[in-house]
């Protein structure tokens, strides 16, 4: 009864690898090192590009794995989206105090961290790379079509977005935003009734 109530324990009974010693093993050091890359976030993303360079050189020298491409770039575009959209979505749910005209949802959770956007993104091109590797993939298409539909499935809910962005006063991102309490002089002069 006591070795049941231990999450090792727990985690052995659901877990289906949970009889090879060297997958676990394996699955530690996986999870170690996604640790210890999650504060990294500029070497993270500069990985991603790497990795995004070298599958759109494989795609172009094989001239071929269009569909595969237009897959990476609708599930991409949905990840974009839940990084750019609130947790709480005040179309839904209402915007939260305070309500006054100069004021922006706060405070703004993403529906998709950025760790989580980044590691679903680099596995799926990832994945789209193997890909590459298995003939039957390749499937003939035009892929100027394909091309087109993507900008315009991607101007089209960045519209959206973006008018969502404007009605409910949100701003997904950091920057230009006021910071309280920081910097020099404890803070002083940034916040609401400053003399500064």
């Amino acid at each position: 009864m006591e070795s049941s109530m231990n999450g090792t324990d727990h985690y052995a009974n659901t877990n289906p690898l949970a009889g090879n010693k060297t997958l676990q093993t394996l699955q530690q050091k996986y999870r170690y090192l996604l640790d210890k890359t999650t504060p990294h976030a500029p070497a993270r993303w500069v990985a991603w590009a790497l990795l995004l360079v070298i599958y759109g050189l494989r795609t172009w020298y094989l001239k071929g794995f269009y569909i595969v491409t237009y897959a990476l770039g609708i599930y991409n575009l949905n990840l974009l989206l839940g990084f750019l959209t609130p947790q709480v979505d005040p179309e839904l749910e209402g915007p939260t105090l305070p309500s006054k005209g100069q004021d922006e949802f706060r405070p703004f959770v993403r529906r998709l961290p950025e760790f989580k956007f980044w590691y679903s993104s680099f596995k799926a091109i990832l994945i789209g790379f193997v890909v590459t590797f298995f003939p039957i993939a390749d499937v003939p298409v035009f892929w100027p079509i394909l091309l087109m539909y993507w900008f315009v499935l991607f101007f089209v809910t960045m519209k959206r977005q973006i008018k969502h962005m404007i009605k409910y006063r949100y701003i997904p991102f950091s920057i230009g935003k006021k910071s309280y309490g920081s910097g020099k002089g404890g803070g002083k002069g940034k916040g609401p009734g400053s003399d500064k």
